[in-house]
C-alpha cells in the first residue's frame, strides 16, 4: 500500500507532528492546527490535561449551542436544530 505523502502545513502551524496525527484522525485543520499550536506552546502533556470542564453538547440548550456556535462564527447556526449545531460544533 502506498504511503500517503505529507504536505507542509505551513510556517503557523508550530507541531506539524500532532498537527498530522490530528488531520490523519479527521480533525479540520483549523481545529487541527490550534490544537497543535497549543501543543507547541504549553507543552503536548499540558494540553492533554486540559478539559472535562465542559459540558456534553447534548445536556446543553439550543440557545446554548447558538452561543457556541457564534463564539466560533459558524455559519447557518441560527437555523439549525440541536443534531446539526451538535455535528457543526464537533466538526470545528
Amino acid at each position: 500500500m502506498a504511503e500517503k505523502k505529507k504536505q507542509d502545513p505551513g510556517p503557523s502551524v508550530k507541531d506539524p507532528e500532532v498537527y498530522e496525527a490530528l488531520r490523519d484522525d479527521g480533525a479540520s485543520k483549523e481545529k487541527a492546527a490550534r490544537i497543535a499550536n497549543a501543543a507547541a506552546a504549553r507543552g503536548r502533556s499540558a494540553v492533554g490535561e486540559r478539559g472535562g470542564e465542559a459540558t456534553d453538547y447534548e445536556d446543553r440548550t439550543v440557545d446554548e449551542l447558538r452561543k457556541r456556535a457564534a463564539e466560533l462564527d459558524i455559519e447557518g447556526r441560527s437555523s439549525m436544530s440541536k443534531a446539526e449545531l451538535i455535528d457543526a460544533l464537533r466538526g470545528h
